[in-house]
């Protein structure tokens, strides 16, 4: 039997759009709103980044698990609250930033099958969901879904695939080991499992314009960046684009192949990868992927700039690309962290010296 104070539900307004959710003491703000079909900005939603920021207005919050790394002390006295972490003590009123047009999508959960597994590379499969073909699943370029799991857990895999022909959704797992999901996928890739799934879920998303556009990924931080590709393509769309692609060494490399021949049937397209740990024949960029970037591109003025990998990753790019030009309206990025409650997360996260790691497990 539950406690009491689990039975118990708050409710959370938010002043600047006029919807509201109900949540529970021990739910994080952010979950609760995304299971009343809610698209709020966020990204990592594991407390590193900072886009789930929102402004509290009445009521009271924690964080039982310590304050966030992605939130200041200034901040929370100002009043801000990472509602990826936060959890309610009181009925709650608070502001987001606006939504991007992604909000304006339907979050629904669906029944989903693996229809087929392809292992990429040592640690990396491309997973084919298979949607049920009576339901509409409308996404945009560059957004995630959620897998739900036993006991309200949750797992995040950004969508590879390009919205055309969304029956058939392609994500990027990378085995993560002790991961509750992972183990299993790489454990038995020929099971046709059922699944349950809610989406889609994101801000980040393709943004039409008619600058060029620089691509930045971490391991398999590519994903959201080949949806993003594959939709320009799929559409026709007049872009240059300019993808730099981070990864340790060359058997990380799972997508090289199909990207070069990407590269070669659409002329506007330029792939650079970069290796941190490369062997000795290696003859292409090393390095950390974003210090390739700032090499090889004078001034990021005048760029549409798309990144996703490790929130480190993130945080350099913000920090060393605007004192090169890049418009901060401009700058886009999905912070990719290993889920809360993954075994092997905080080990991990200490053991990696390379951002090619980045994954949602």
């Amino acid at each position: 039997m539950r406690p009491h104070g689990e039975l118990r539900r708050l409710r959370v307004q938010i002043r600047n759009t006029g919807r509201q959710f109900s949540v529970r003491p021990a739910q994080s703000l952010l979950d609760a709103a995304t299971g009343a079909g809610l698209n709020l900005p966020h990204s990592c939603k594991g407390g590193n980044c900072g886009s789930c920021m929102a402004r509290l207005l009445h009521g009271s919050c924690h964080y039982p698990n310590g304050i966030p790394l992605g939130i200041t002390s200034g901040q929370i006295a100002e009043g801000f609250v990472l509602m990826c972490q936060a959890r309610a003590q009181s009925d709650l009123e608070v502001e987001i930033r606006t939504l991007a047009p992604a909000g304006e999508l339907t979050v629904k959960g669906l029944p989903c099958r693996i229809e087929r597994c392809v292992q990429r590379c040592h640690d990396v499969m491309s997973v084919h969901l298979r949607l049920p073909a009576a339901e509409e699943f409308s996404f945009q370029s560059g957004q995630y879904i959620d897998i739900l799991l036993e006991g309200g857990r949750r797992r995040s895999f950004s969508i590879a695939s390009p919205p055309q022909g969304s029956h058939l959704l392609e994500l990027h797992v990378r085995h993560v080991p002790g991961g509750e999901f992972t183990d299993a996928l790489f454990a038995h890739p020929d099971q046709q499992k059922l699944l349950s799934i809610e989406g889609p879920l994101g801000q980040f998303v393709y943004r039409e314009s008619a600058a060029p556009m620089l691509l930045i990924g971490g391991g398999t931080g590519l994903a959201p960046l080949m949806s993003i590709i594959r939709h320009v393509i799929a559409n026709g769309l007049k872009r240059t684009m300019t993808l730099y692609w981070g990864c340790r060494a060359e058997a990380d490399l799972y997508a090289h192949e199909q990207i070069e021949t990407l590269a070669r049937d659409y002329g506007a397209l330029r792939y650079i990868p970069v290796l941190s740990a490369g062997s000795a024949n290696w003859a292409g960029e090393r390095g950390m992927v974003h210090e390739a970037v700032l090499r090889g591109t004078a001034d990021l003025a005048g760029h549409d700039i798309y990144t996703a990998g490790p929130p480190a990753m993130i945080a350099a790019i913000r920090a060393q690309f605007l004192s090169r030009g890049a418009a901060p309206e401009r700058l886009y990025f999905d912070s990719f962290d290993y889920a809360p409650d993954s075994v092997e997360r905080h080990r991990r996260m200490a053991l990696s010296n390379s951002w090619s790691s980045a994954e949602r497990d």
